[in-house]
């Protein structure tokens, strides 16, 4: 299979990935568009001329909630959405956080509000989503997915130590899973799905992070003043692959793929510690994504 390659890289922001493309009468819903990533995502868009909903769970004037970790939230959001939708950024979510949380389903929170709720949201608007024919769905995954697999024999630490990092790696590869199960099963719909990773941006996603973690990531000086990096990229140049995915006609008709901060797409690599690029096997396995697709409807009924 030959790789999705374009004329763009990592420093590419979301406003030129989309120069000169008019999305006028396109109606695109952001999780988490209200800052960091999501919201560069969905001023890149608004300015294209699409019909913007952001999702939040605390929403702001013209905003609409979504608690991704309440399926009751997202049952609602579902059930009060009317007419065609043409393309979901899933990108909103939560990281590292440092001790066990489990959401009112029983699921970890992590895993829970970074795929379930967003599984829940995306197959909740299925014939939505196929109105118009050639909607796309993102999701937002990391280079955390590198790290771990899906463990299906404990998937909430309920037996084996919690790990913040590894329940966060989890879920970020049952996030390439949803992409390539949506990919198995909706293709004949019209509907693409993919994958990817934003890079390290600075955003409010390292808000859990204790002190130490952000010094020896190099985000905070040695009194505890932020500081941003030189391997960071900017929100906006973070949100290209966004946008690239969710509206470039670079990729029409590319589904179950997964792409890179530098908006290409990804080669398929052994996952493990010191694996630094690419798409864990794991992480786009068509067996492993019927089974996740199977546990989570179980969870969503």
């Amino acid at each position: 299979m030959t790789l999705i390659t374009t004329p763009f890289n990592a420093r590419t922001t979301a406003s030129e990935v989309l120069a000169g493309i008019d999305l006028t009468g396109r109606r695109i819903i952001v999780t988490g568009g209200a800052s960091g990533i999501g919201l560069e995502t969905s001023r890149a868009l608004r300015a294209a001329g699409a019909e913007v909903t952001v999702a939040t769970r605390r929403p702001a004037p013209g905003e609409r909630a979504l608690d991704l970790s309440d399926l009751a939230s997202v049952r609602a959001f579902v059930a009060g959405w009317t007419g065609p939708v043409d393309a979901i950024v899933a990108n909103a979510g939560v990281m590292a956080l440092p001790a066990r949380q489990i959401a009112a389903n029983g699921w970890e929170l992590q895993l829970a509000t970074n795929f379930l709720g967003h599984f829940a949201l995306i197959t909740g608007l299925h014939d939505h989503l196929r109105q118009n024919g050639g909607a796309r769905v993102v999701v937002v995954s990391s280079g955390a997915q590198l790290r771990e697999p899906f463990d299906f024999d404990d998937p909430h630490f309920e037996r084996r130590p919690y790990d913040p990092w590894a329940a966060y790696a989890q879920s970020k590869t049952a996030d390439v899973l949803l992409a390539v199960g949506i990919a198995r099963r909706w293709t004949g719909d019209g509907i693409a799905a993919n994958a990817f990773e934003p890079g390290y941006v600075r955003t409010n996603l390292q808000r859990h992070l204790d002190q130490d973690t952000m010094r020896a990531a190099g985000l905070l000086d040695d009194d505890g003043g932020p500081l941003v990096p030189d391997y960071f990229t900017t929100p906006e140049q973070g949100a290209a692959t966004a946008v690239l995915l969710a509206a470039s006609p670079l990729v029409d008709g590319v589904t179950g793929r997964y792409f890179e901060h530098d908006n290409q797409e990804a080669e398929v690599v052994r996952g493990g510690p010191d694996v630094m690029t690419g798409v864990a096997s794991w992480s786009v396995d068509p067996d492993a994504a019927d089974r996740l697709w199977e546990h989570a409807s179980r969870s969503v009924e």
